[in-house]
């Protein structure tokens, strides 16, 4: 935007005045702070580079619970013997869900 330097300059009271006129139209504008966008179709649309995955094979050597580990009864994610909070009518709950 080019800048005219010429043009004479307004002073603070001018500036002032220019600012509350500007207030007050948009606040008779009620309708210009609402933004109509759907988030979901927004994220739709959005893809990050690299994030398709569907050729890819994972390769993951899965091992049984072993005799020393629990499944929590809450998280049921399998914990060391070690992280085991307490055993109440067969339910065996981790130290982290108990916190």
């Amino acid at each position: 935007m080019a800048t005219d330097y010429d043009a004479p300059r307004k002073n603070e009271d001018d500036a002032e005045q220019d600012s509350i006129q500007e207030l007050q139209t948009r606040r008779s504008d009620k309708s210009s702070g609402v933004v109509d966008e759907d988030e979901t179709e927004a994220a739709e649309g959005f893809e990050l580079p690299g994030a398709d995955l569907s050729g890819e094979e994972l390769a993951v050597r899965v091992l049984p619970r072993q005799a020393d580990e629990f499944t929590c009864s809450s998280c049921f994610l399998v914990h060391h013997r070690s992280q085991l909070a307490y055993e109440k009518k067969g339910q065996m709950i981790c130290t982290e869900c108990a916190a």
